[in-house]
């Protein structure tokens, strides 16, 4: 059997790999136009900030390494530019030499990946803007920071490389703007999820622009670039990278008759085959099944490439392997911060039409009384009728990797919120909590289900009506060092007992607290009490970085 597999990177070398592990017999050939194979292009950021000092971290394999362990060919410097699927075979050039030449295939394998979005700006193509898929991209980065030495750099998107490149400049010490044309950074969250984001990078001395594209470029010299922007201003940059996201490559498989899916990306079935039997595809470049929806996405991540990869390639020796559709659980470190999601996000399933409910808490990563806790703040979106996990986002200083890993895990294997009180996670005071952050979401969750409580939301807190009262039960101390909301009246949740008779009964009581939590118990004593009520679910602090 002789399979060919074009690209190098996560799909196309997990798939080389898996299939010399399957069949020593088999001839296995793969192409790659760049000069490297197996990289870790989730670090190239890291490279340039620093984080990671030495360039060969980031090549997993080499050519040599890959024939070494994997009797694999490995041409790097050879471009597809042709497939003939008629006669099962491609055609290559040698970009070393310009020479050439036809290979013929039992199988074949696409995994091109995606390429950056440059949209048509005008001035875009100047010699002092990037942007950044490969090492080669990475070391022309390097080379000009080396050389001209900017004083400030431009990042245009605040998707995951957008903000790598912004923190990697940052920790150069390289003063850096970041221009989003949504009105949030890291768009799989949602808007007040985002604003704890937004508020770090704030607080880092990065001139966050949200709501604002960049129009055109003019090259002033050598070493400056003037931008306009939508908002009429303009600002002089040293470095420009464009990192507004990417679109899958799929121009060889177009050519070829590959069927492309609605989203542009390549249409595979659930075992990584395309139209053509003899053909598979996977990674960045296709379009695999939502987890939650069912419909076609597309998931440019790493994991979900990597067991595509391993798949395609047992199913070329007959295995029968089913791809269970993707996640899109994804995390990215914005300076202190980890900002972590899994599923589906509100935005995307309203455009859905999906019914759901959303609970927030904002509690410790840890045993609050041990040194270093921090708090993690998390969102779970559920499903009000089956309880089913629709998604989840989080970000904190510490243990939001955990918590979204957890909930991936309970969304995958079909878990609901009622199921999730159930979840036993470790504990000890360094590590975690007896009663951990999912547990309390959880709890969060079905009280709201079980009618034992009645929630209001922050983006409805601003539209309160005559006939409700804003009832903050905080401390005293407490508005006056993080803030309140305007109309409402201060009655601590301690004294409420004691001062229920200065809350009218003929109006509905909104109440609010930190985070929620004292506001449920209000709650409860309010409507024990013949009251109609509703508790802000993740309290003030939800409400105020849905601001930011």
């Amino acid at each position: 059997m002789k399979i060919l597999i074009i690209g190098g990177v996560a799909g196309g070398a997990s798939a080389a790999a898996r299939a010399r592990r399957l069949s020593e017999d088999a001839e296995i050939i793969m192409f790659e136009r760049g000069p490297f194979v197996s990289f870790a292009n989730c670090g190239l950021p890291y490279h340039i900030g620093g984080d990671i000092q030495s360039r060969d971290k980031l090549l997993l394999q080499t050519p040599e390494s890959f024939l070494a362990r994997f009797n694999v060919d490995v041409r790097v410097m050879n471009e597809v530019v042709a497939i003939d699927r008629g006669n099962k075979s491609i055609s290559v050039k040698n970009l070393v030499d310009g020479s050439d030449y036809i290979e013929s295939y039992d199988y074949l394998l696409l995994s091109p990946g995606a390429a950056p979005v440059v949209p048509p700006i005008t001035g875009i193509n100047n010699s002092l803007t990037y942007s950044l898929r490969n090492i080669p991209d990475m070391d022309r980065i390097i080379k000009s920071i080396e050389t001209n030495k900017p004083q400030h750099a431009t990042v245009v998107g605040g998707g995951f490389i957008g903000l790598e490149m912004m923190e990697a400049f940052h920790q150069l010490g390289i003063q850096t703007t970041l221009l989003e044309m949504a009105d949030q950074v890291m768009t799989p969250v949602d808007k007040e999820m985002a604003g704890f984001v937004h508020s770090e990078i704030k607080a880092k001395g990065v001139d966050l622009r949200l709501g604002v594209a960049l129009k055109a470029v003019e090259q002033l010299d050598d070493k400056t670039l003037s931008l306009s922007l939508s908002d009429d201003e303009k600002i002089d940059t040293g470095l420009l990278i464009m990192a507004i996201g990417v679109r899958p490559e799929t121009q060889l498989a177009a050519a070829a008759g590959i069927e492309l899916g609605e989203l542009g990306g390549i249409t595979v079935n659930e075992h990584m085959q395309t139209n053509d039997p003899y053909i598979y595809a996977v990674g960045d470049a296709i379009e695999d099944n939502d987890f939650v929806t069912g419909k076609p996405g597309l998931v440019p991540l790493a994991g979900p490439a990597n067991r595509q990869g391993r798949m395609a390639a047992d199913n070329i020796f007959g295995r029968n392997e089913s791809y269970q559709s993707t996640q899109g659980t994804a995390i990215c470190k914005v300076f202190d911060l980890a900002v972590a999601s899994v599923g589906k996000n509100e935005k995307q399933l309203k455009k859905e039409s999906i019914e759901y409910q959303k609970v927030y808490v904002h509690t410790a990563s840890h045993a609050s009384y041990y040194p270093g806790a921090e708090t993690v703040s998390l969102k779970l979106i559920y499903s009000p009728t089956t309880g089913k996990i629709l998604g989840a986002q989080a970000v904190g200083k510490d243990g939001v990797d955990k918590r979204i890993d957890v909930l991936a895990v309970a969304q995958r294997a079909g878990m609901t919120v009622e199921q999730l009180q159930h979840l036993e996670l470790t504990y000890a005071p360094p590590y975690g909590s007896a009663k951990d952050v999912i547990n309390q979401a959880a709890f969060v969750a079905n009280n709201i289900i079980n009618g034992d409580a009645t929630p209001i939301h922050f983006d409805e807190i601003d539209q309160i009506t005559d006939n409700q009262i804003l009832l903050d039960v905080r401390n005293p101390a407490e508005l006056d060092n993080v803030g309140f909301i305007e109309g409402a009246i201060n009655i601590p949740v301690d004294q409420l007992r004691q001062r229920m008779n200065e809350i009218p009964k003929d109006k509905e009581i909104i109440i609010y607290c930190q985070v929620g939590l004292r506001g449920n118990v209000a709650y409860r004593q309010l409507v024990n009490n013949g009251y109609k009520a509703r508790n802000l679910i993740g309290g003030y602090r939800t409400y105020i970085h849905a601001k930011c």
